[in-house]
């Protein structure tokens, strides 16, 4: 039986994308990389055709083509990435987006607070789940009265990060916060508390000149945490006790309304099934 060129390369590139990555290697992971798991498998023996025949053995164009098809499947109901990017006129390529992203995090420019708004462009917004839009101005004083890094040590643990085919200057990413209470904060004397955010979703818009147009981030699962499922500033506040008084910086509790047509609800339910019973 022969094994034909482009089917052999089909199963290494479903091998390569299924085998443990470098990372996994870097922070002391087990498992082995991609390339001494292949380096293992034992080689199809087929009498009929030579290691030397199979590695100069030229692609049927029909094969090549068919292999072309299979790596440019998008499945229903998935956007064909490669094609909205390719038509997008944004200037800045993906990579390249991310890599400003990563820049702008950083402790040097910190979103803007610690280069003096420099990163931020004249018509910058910041708009969340709470707070906003609020301009330029309004932003960094925020961030500055709540002096944050006095009374947490702090991780943010971004992850996940990606460009928006759909809005191609949108740049998401995750992040769950760890921090510790560690100074003076709304009040609150340090008390060592750990501190665990829940997993919160980010978004950077930026403008043709790599400038940030946006910032905002939404709370994904607050059900997870320390923080009331709170995210932001609001986290750290509810975390030491020190919450402000107000319902958006409270834990999310279902209006009496809600509760109401909830209780409607189960009485509704508790009685159709009594009457189909009888």
């Amino acid at each position: 039986m022969k094994i034909s060129p482009a089917a052999t390369l089909l199963f290494l590139t479903v091998c390569d994308a299924y085998a443990p990555s470098r990372v996994s290697l870097e922070r002391g992971s087990a498992l082995k990389s991609s390339a001494t798991y292949l380096d293992q498998l034992s080689p199809i023996k087929d009498p009929e055709i030579t290691e030397e025949e199979a590695v100069v053995s030229p692609v049927e164009p029909a094969e090549l083509e068919t292999f072309e098809k299979f790596e440019k499947f998008v499945p229903e109901g998935f956007v064909d990435e490669e094609a909205l990017f390719a038509a997008s006129d944004f200037p800045m390529k993906p990579q390249d987006l991310m890599a400003r992203a990563v820049e702008v995090l950083s402790p040097s420019i910190s979103l803007g607070t610690k280069d003096d708004g420099e990163c931020l462009a004249e018509d910058f917004e910041f708009c969340a789940a709470v707070v906003g839009p609020i301009g330029k101005e309004e932003y960094l004083g925020a961030l500055g009265s709540f002096k944050i890094e006095d009374g947490f040590d702090q991780d943010t643990n971004f992850y996940g990060m990606s460009v928006d085919p759909m809005q191609t200057n949108r740049v998401w990413m995750f992040n769950r916060v760890r921090a510790i209470h560690t100074g003076t904060f709304m009040g609150a004397e340090a008390s060592g508390k750990e501190i665990e955010y829940p997993p919160q979703v980010f978004h950077l818009d930026f403008n043709a000149d790599g400038k940030i147009k946006e910032v905002g981030f939404y709370t994904a699962d607050r059900r997870q945490g320390n923080t009331g499922g709170l995210g932001g500033a609001f986290g750290y506040m509810y975390a030491v006790g020190k919450p402000l008084p107000i319902p958006e910086c409270q834990p999310f509790k279902r209006s009496k309304r809600f509760r109401a047509l909830s209780l409607v609800g189960k009485i509704s339910k508790k009685l159709n099934n009594f009457f189909n019973k009888n």
